[in-house]
């Protein structure tokens, strides 16, 4: 297949690439070329800003495609200009959207696509749910050939998943862990989540891609682990051989005590147990099933976030936040019990 990306080299995207590289898929990536993961023989590398139609009209003159996927659009006027640009040109657009979408609170645990898309507590799921909206009235009024995907939490080596982190990333938690350190963990750490590698989510989107039985779907990929947080921190401080030192603190009391945005990220997302069905995606990518179990794949990352000193950023600020919080939270215990 001809296969083009917007974006491409990120958390999710990057395994895509390579898996359609090993298939030998013929890919173009259209990115500012900030980041360039793979050799020129691999794929065509675009380099542009896509907000530039102009000069990506240029770039991609008479060509087309088998499938266009937008990795790096989160507002409804991304997927017109998106259309704008790819209507008539693809057989398939595909749409990374989010599994934080569905609604907040939930009616059921158990979710799949036919859960309500409602989310008052994230802006950034809201503008997922209006670009579905967009890009489905045009499927429905023009035949545009739209294929959203809904992910949830997924990892790659990158990166350690967490659920409560600073906006430099998520290695200062790792540090933390490392010095022995108390973490903090949202809520009582017994909510339901699921962390999906990035490889097995590679393969549930490849099986989407140029599937005709796709067109005009919503499709969530996800791991079928069931973990709960405190399972997932355990496996972090595990595979960094330390012992894990928790501090339980309410969603709600991180989301007031703080400028980082913990009622969207938590409240409307990581806060809410949430126990994926993932029967469509099996039904249309027959075979499919998440091979790596969170406590395999979560040591390959540590193993590599510890082998790459670029992927330790410290975040001194988020370091002082938490020690400002855990105390804040033993103090009010205590003064508790008086």
């Amino acid at each position: 297949m001809r296969i083009l990306f917007i974006g491409g080299t990120g958390t999710i995207s990057t395994a895509i690439s390579r898996l359609l590289i090993r298939e030998g898929h013929e890919l173009y990536l259209i990115n500012r070329g900030t980041r360039k993961l793979f050799n020129d023989k691999d794929c065509h590398y675009l380099t542009a800003d896509i907000n530039d139609t102009s000069k990506v009209k240029e770039l991609l003159g008479d060509m087309k495609f088998d499938a266009v996927a937008d990795f790096i659009a989160f507002t409804p006027d991304q997927v017109e200009r998106d259309y704008k640009l790819f209507a008539g040109r693809t057989d398939q657009y595909i749409f990374i959207s989010s599994a934080s979408a569905y609604q907040k609170p939930l009616s059921h645990y158990v979710v799949n696509e036919g859960t309500p898309l409602a989310n008052p507590y994230w802006e950034y799921s809201r503008n997922k749910i209006a670009c579905e909206e967009y890009l489905m009235k045009q499927y429905r009024e023009t035949g545009y050939p739209v294929t959203i995907v809904r992910p949830s939490h997924t990892y790659c080596e990158r990166s350690i998943p967490l659920g409560v982190h600073g906006n430099n990333g998520s290695w200062q938690v790792a540090k933390r862990i490392l010095e022995g350190k108390k973490v903090i963990i949202h809520g009582d750490g017994t909510s339901l989540w699921t962390m999906t590698h990035s490889s097995d989510f590679a393969r549930g989107f490849i099986g989407l891609m140029g599937n005709i039985h796709a067109l005009g779907e919503a499709v969530q990929i996800t791991s079928d682990e069931t973990l709960t947080w405190n399972q997932i921190y355990q496996s972090i401080a595990s595979a960094l051989g330390r012992e894990l030192m928790a501090s339980y603190v309410s969603s709600e009391f991180l989301a007031a005590s703080s400028s980082y945005d913990f009622t969207g990220s938590l409240i409307g997302d990581k806060a809410n147990s949430v126990v994926f069905d993932n029967s469509k995606l099996k039904r249309l990518v027959p075979g499919f099933t998440a091979t790596v179990r969170f406590d395999q794949g979560i040591r390959q990352t540590i193993e590599h976030v510890l082998a790459h000193k670029e992927l330790q950023t410290e975040d001194p600020e988020f370091d002082l936040w938490c020690d400002r919080v855990i105390e804040a939270s033993e103090k009010a215990a205590e003064e508790a019990k008086k």
